[in-house]
């Protein structure tokens, strides 16, 4: 079906030649259907005469075959695989062509200029033009943001912090001791810039906070996911590079430094000090120790245990993280290893049965 209007206000209908042009198609290359109107995006599955759909791959041509889309985004080797009715629109990147056609149909809204009466602003603030201030939302003293700034409902930018062009600062997202460029999203929930876990134990058996004297820098187009967390730095700063993509729940321990365009998949845990080289990509719920060096374009498996350096380019999973080729050996051993023990029978089962509890002479001990 298409985008609820309800939750997703759309601009269609658009010609088909609008439409092929924001896909990346040369101009003039649907002349024969470039004047039929299209009012969505949808599904391929879902798609209408009147709507958009597209496919990445051969593994969907079966759903192609059966669509009643009026036009389909696809690679130029299945163009020739639409049925009849249909348009179809050859690209290099369906995906990225997709999405441009549905920010054409679907833009990110524009603010409403003005600050909410329940709002606070510090007198000292300054708000760039075309701004909006949501309700109950604290915007603090010296704080900048830049023109086009949305700042939703309940958020809170902290005093001096500063924000360029285009900034989305959503609901109950907050950002202190941060210093942002354009176009930078903080998610429902963020957290930017609070104290880091920085502490060391005193004599008498408590724990004594280590002030936190860093920033938060985020380039231009950094993304945080809704309730991901980025602790400011503990003497230098926490630094996320032009293009970063965090997902939700992520935690950035502070003096954590990434290059660009790195991708952080949701309840990812990065301790302090580790930097990470351009284009890291690091699947959901993967771990990183503190004080490592992950080289540019290295890739980190689900629930990887990262535990020393990885070099650029590497592909590593997990736990403790290894090399893929290792790690799918040594799962390999391990599963022949299960057989043979099972295929021992009872005398299999009674040598595990022998390993249970602690080693002769060595108390056991629960963690």
């Amino acid at each position: 079906m298409a985008a609820d209007p309800r939750f997703h206000a759309g601009t269609g209908p658009h010609r088909l030649d609008r439409i092929a042009a924001a896909a990346g198609l040369p101009e003039g290359s649907l002349a024969a259907d470039g004047a039929r109107l299209f009012e969505d995006v949808a599904p391929l599955h879902e798609a209408g005469p009147a709507q958009i759909a597209f496919l990445d791959g051969r593994r969907h041509l079966a759903a192609l075959r059966e669509s009643q889309a009026g036009a389909v985004i696809l690679p130029p080797a299945l163009a020739g695989a639409v049925p009849e009715g249909c348009v179809a629109l050859p690209v290099a990147s369906p995906h990225l062509a997709f999405a441009r056609v549905a920010a054409l149909f679907h833009p990110a809204p524009a603010p409403a200029a003005g600050i909410h009466p329940t709002a606070s602003v510090a007198p000292d603030a300054v708000l760039g033009e075309g701004s909006e201030v949501g309700p109950f939302a604290v915007i603090g003293a010296g704080a900048v943001l830049g023109a086009r700034a949305y700042v939703g409902p309940h958020a809170v930018i902290g005093p001096g912090c500063v924000f360029g062009d285009d900034a989305r600062i959503h609901a109950h997202a907050s950002a202190i001791c941060c210093v942002a460029g354009h176009r930078v999203t903080l998610h429902h929930g963020a957290r930017v810039g609070q104290e880091g876990f920085g502490f060391t134990p005193t004599p008498e058996g408590r724990y004594l906070t280590i002030p936190q004297l860093g920033r938060v820098l985020l380039g231009d187009e950094v993304e945080i996911g809704a309730n991901a967390c980025v602790d400011r730095g503990a003497l230098g700063d926490t630094v996320l590079g032009p293009g970063t993509r965090l997902d939700n729940q992520v935690q950035i321990g502070h003096n954590v430094t990434t290059g660009r365009g790195c991708v952080i998949v949701a309840q990812v845990g990065i301790s302090g000090s580790t930097r990470l080289g351009d284009y890291v990509t690091i699947a959901g719920q993967a771990g990183l120790t503190g004080h490592l060096n992950i080289g540019s374009k290295a890739r980190i498996g689900a629930q990887a245990g990262v535990q020393s350096d990885v070099p650029p380019g590497q592909d590593v999973t997990g736990s403790p993280a290894m090399p893929v080729k290792d790690a799918l050996r040594a799962a390999l051993f391990l599963r022949k290893l299960g057989a043979r023990k099972g295929a021992a029978g009872p005398a299999g089962a009674g040598d595990l049965a022998e390993q249970k509890g602690p080693p002769a002479g060595r108390p056991g001990h629960t963690d």
